[in-house]
């Protein structure tokens, strides 16, 4: 420190901190799909086939709108006495219902954990379907933000041909291991009856139509298995005028419905023709619509659960073991025994998360943390995965400073130096195995470690990392046995 002699005030300069790496975001989702509007309040701008970020629900519906007006016929009610107690049921007919479900899963996405998320609008609900050829050429805008992740398209299950809906998904895939910096989150094409039907299709690759590839690409993605049964709300009011109900849209039917004095009671009508003279009637066919279960895929859902996880513990946390919020419980139940060619493929590798309800610990609770490259011992796990993602671009984007710096020992140092506090930073955070840093990672840099001196004349500076990350412990086997008592 200087002598100061002279009462004052001194300015001191403090010298340049050496370079350090801040981790990417890992939870920034792209959602791409149809929605209400398109249309940028701030300057009108029009952002249908735009990229726009938003951070909550409520951002959304300024800038995209609503869910769409279920129409005629989606939905009706049951009053049935035929066991002599009376049930009032909502059914939902999908054949009927909008197709367009991008608000719905959105709701999921957000109550779920998630923030900050990109909207690609590629339509609004005047489309005759849903496309997957406008779904696939958003792709190319998605991959123009570095700050995106993941990628979801909540529309796309009622894609109305499998083929298309996994070809959509492919491509996906095929950009994620271009660009190495996001991860695909699906679901499993339902389309027929039984459903190990849809999970067969998923896993083909003779005649596809399922995800074909090599574990190289098949690890940039994960699919999760079944949907899920919610307490969403089916949209019957005017996005316009919320007030105005749309009774005149919703059936009404009865079987061995009698009043309270024993009379037979017949209701074949709508609500808004019931209103007037069984206003009580009304009252239980609007509760028992607002009490449907809303079908919805978990892709959405899952991944504000990874921003939920990777916010609370870290990327290197498995997703798994939470229950989904909003849901009441899975489309299909699966046990033990189903979930066991379901986790682990046998043949061509390829697992699927499933969805499982358990007594007494959760309605619909996420039991599986497998990559499709389910198989391969390197990227068996999503988190996995996604650490290497996280750490691969944090470094990338640190080292850029040094493009065109002199390729010597002095920015070789400097690199190494680097690179070891961050990795220095993941183990004591929990990401990295071992009881040492020489244990958990290693860095390698140098002529004759990484570099020749051919290199070196073309300009290519090499550094090699080595990271021990943590798995999921997936199977705990607990051994039991009889503690015999000594003779003595």
């Amino acid at each position: 420190m200087a002598d100061y002699k002279t009462p004052g005030v001194y300015i001191e300069e403090i010298p340049k901190l050496p370079p350090s790496i801040a981790s990417v975001e890992t939870a920034i989702p792209v959602f791409i799909g149809y929605t209400e509007k398109a249309l940028n309040v701030n300057n009108g701008d029009d952002l249908t086939n735009q990229l726009y970020p938003v951070e909550t629900l409520s951002d959304y519906e300024i800038y995209y709108g609503g869910p769409p007006v279920e129409p005629a016929g989606a939905v009706s009610v049951l009053f049935d006495n035929s066991s002599g107690k009376l049930q009032v049921i909502g059914i939902v007919d999908p054949t009927k219902r909008s197709k367009f479900v991008m608000h719905y899963c959105l709701q999921t996405y957000f109550n779920n954990g998630g923030g900050k998320c990109y909207i690609i609008s590629v339509g609004d609900y005047t489309a005759a379907s849903i496309s997957p050829d406008a779904l696939k050429a958003a792709l190319d805008l998605a991959s123009r933000e570095r700050e995106i992740t993941l990628t979801v398209f909540p529309d796309s299950m009622n894609i109305d041909n499998v083929d298309k809906y996994y070809d959509l998904h492919m491509a996906a895939i095929e950009q994620a291991v271009t660009l190495q910096d996001r991860f695909v989150v699906m679901d499993v094409y339902r389309g027929n009856a039984d459903w190990n039907t849809d999970i067969a299709i998923l896993r083909s690759t003779d005649d596809h139509p399922g995800i074909a590839g090599e574990v190289d690409i098949l690890k940039y993605t994960a699919v999760y298995f079944p949907r899920v049964y919610t307490t969403i709300e089916y949209n019957f009011n005017d996005n316009v005028n919320p007030k105005i109900y749309y009774d005149a849209n919703i059936n009404v039917t009865s079987k061995s419905l009698v009043d309270d004095s024993g009379a037979a009671v017949t209701l074949n009508g709508t609500l808004a023709s019931i209103k007037a003279s069984y206003n009580n009637y009304y009252n239980q066919a609007k509760a028992a619509v607002t009490d449907i279960q809303m079908l919805l895929p978990i892709s959405a859902a899952m991944v504000g659960i990874y921003a939920q996880v990777d916010d609370l513990r870290g990327v290197w946390k498995a997703p798994a073991n939470v229950n989904i919020i909003n849901a009441v419980k899975p489309e299909v139940k699966i046990n033990d025994l189903e979930q066991r060619t379901l986790n682990v493929d046998p043949q061509g590798g390829k697992s699927v998360n499933v969805v499982r309800s358990f007594t007494g610990r959760g309605s619909a609770i996420v039991w599986g943390a497998r990559t499709l490259a389910g198989n391969d011992n390197e990227w068996r796990y999503i988190s996995v995965r996604r650490f290497f993602i996280m750490v691969e671009q944090s470094v990338k984007n640190a080292t850029e400073q040094f493009v065109f710096e002199p390729n010597d020992e002095n920015t070789w140092v400097r690199i190494k130096s680097m690179i070891e506090n961050y990795l220095t930073e993941q183990w004591k955070a929990g990401a990295l195995m071992g009881t040492s840093t020489k244990e958990a990672y290693y860095v390698h840099i140098g002529l004759n470690q990484t570099m020749t001196e051919v290199d070196i004349w073309e300009g290519r500076l090499i550094v090699e990392i080595g990271l021990a990350a943590v798995r999921p412990a997936e199977f705990i086997i607990l051994r039991f046995m009889h503690k015999m008592l000594s003779e003595t």
